[in-house]
């Protein structure tokens, strides 16, 4: 009994009502007055500081005040993370490359098959020892196709040998689209037709020759995307853009802007871009011909 009255009394004191009054000191005129308790001044002052919290978060979460946080990373130090992250997964899928080519070598010394050389149906024949007696002979028949095969394909556009290629370059003068970091070359990974070229986000892009812009859009995978078709069969690609500059069936001129440098498309992983050249149908290693530092 004498527990519940002292808490019966404790719920009268936190609701016994109080006036909070302000008079004028010269007149002794009421000026302001309320009556409160104190549940409700713990009340007030409860949701006062959890509002205050709320805002507090919101404010840091979803404002630049983060970054005057100690020990979160700015603008800057996040995209040394990315470009990090890129290289890194370069690095792995090099090293990958070297451990196969290592496991190849020493297989070939050892006198076995390569893992991967030859398909299934071969590997089984090879173990019953069938194909010991094979004896491959050039037949009549099989140079009068070869023969034919050659004739059809020699004026074939979409078959050029790199040396013929860089001597129809040579005598052009490449802009280069964009100074940065490459940090994925041409061909480093299975249809990287392209190089990665990384640089401050909405940085300018350039036409890197005069020519016809032949596609200027919007892909899912690769973002605000545009094409320019040039003189002698020459297309250079350029992707995941932050905006274009130019619509389909503008004339540019070699150096002059066409896009800003974004992060644009699903196949991003940040701030970059993917720089393609084409030259009768067949991708070119952009690097050959110019410089990007």
């Amino acid at each position: 009994m004498a527990k519940e009255e002292k808490g019966n009394k404790l719920v009268q004191k936190l609701r016994h009502k109080y006036r909070l009054a302000i008079f004028n000191e010269q007149t002794y005129e009421e000026v302001f007055g309320m009556r409160l308790s104190r549940l409700n001044v713990f009340t007030i002052v409860g949701v006062g500081l959890v509002v205050l919290v709320v805002m507090v978060i919101f404010l840091i979460a979803f404002t630049g005040l983060r970054e005057y946080i100690p020990g979160y990373p700015d603008g800057q130090q996040r995209r040394s993370i990315i470009q990090n992250s890129q290289r890194v997964d370069s690095l792995i899928l090099e090293i990958e490359r070297r451990d196969r080519f290592f496991r190849d070598i020493r297989a070939i010394v050892a006198g076995e098959v390569p893992e991967g050389a030859l398909p299934e149906d071969v590997e089984d024949a090879e173990g019953e020892g069938s194909n010991n007696a094979v004896v491959f002979k050039k037949s009549e028949e099989d140079s009068l196709f070869r023969e034919q095969v050659e004739k059809e394909e020699k004026f074939n556009l979409a078959v050029f040998d790199d040396k013929s290629t860089k001597f129809e370059l040579e005598h052009s003068f490449l802009f280069t689209p964009l100074k940065g970091v490459v940090v994925s070359k041409f061909g480093e990974t299975q249809g990287h037709y392209g190089v990665d070229i990384v640089a401050k986000p909405g940085s300018r892009v350039s036409a890197v020759l005069d020519g016809t812009v032949v596609f200027a859009g919007w892909t899912v995978e690769t973002g605000y995307v545009i094409q320019i078709q040039h003189s002698n069969n020459l297309i250079s690609v350029y992707k995941h853009n932050e905006s274009l500059l130019k619509s389909m069936g503008d004339k540019v001129q070699a150096g002059e802007a066409i896009a800003n440098v974004g992060n644009s498309g699903e196949l991003t992983t940040g701030p970059h871009l993917h720089f393609e050249l084409w030259y009768n149908g067949v991708p070119l290693d952009a690097e050959q011909y110019m410089s990007f530092k």
